[in-house]
């Protein structure tokens, strides 16, 4: 369906009767359920997503299937989300390490990429600098990833370290 400038949905499970939601040119899959209080312009969300109240994803981010982003999140330009995904409370992602770039130069381009490979797990209250998460990996709550992250570890602290392996 068509609604607003370019955007696209399943509209049976999203409810918008108090206009509390922000969404503009976005791409969303079926079954992916967008709670009150959303701001997404230019994203692509996949099927059978969850979107809590209060998040923010702006343009150029791609999310795949089966992710869940809660409550309070930041998701910035140029984040890449794959299948199976969760995403605690207040994580916030950043893709300016050299802030205000844009300000100073009139273009992002020093702005850098995050990847969330499939199956991680953030953990609330993470700050996500521009790396890539590797497959079925753990952030620990308030943790701050500062560097990549390899597939099937938990990461934690400030910086992030590695503190085991799973399995």
């Amino acid at each position: 369906m068509k609604v607003g400038n370019q955007l696209k949905f399943n509209t049976n499970n999203m409810e918008n009767k108090n206009n509390t939601q922000i969404i503009k040119d976005c791409e969303i899959g079926k079954n992916t359920k967008i709670w009150n209080f959303v701001s997404l312009y230019g994203c692509e969300i996949g099927d059978n997503c969850t979107i809590g109240s209060f998040v923010e994803i702006t343009d150029n981010v791609k999310i795949g299937n089966n992710v869940t982003i809660s409550s309070h999140s930041f998701i910035c330009s140029l984040v890449i989300i794959e299948d199976d995904v969760f995403i605690g409370h207040g994580v916030m992602t950043i893709n300016d390490v050299s802030p205000p770039s844009r300000k100073r130069t009139g273009t992002d381009k020093e702005w850098k990429t995050t990847l969330i490979k499939k199956g991680t797990v953030i953990g609330s209250n993470a700050t996500l600098l521009p790396v890539t998460i590797g497959n079925n990996s753990i952030v620990g709550a308030g943790s701050v990833v500062t560097k990549d992250v390899p597939d099937k570890v938990v990461v934690a602290g400030n910086p992030a370290k590695i503190i085991r392996k799973l399995k």
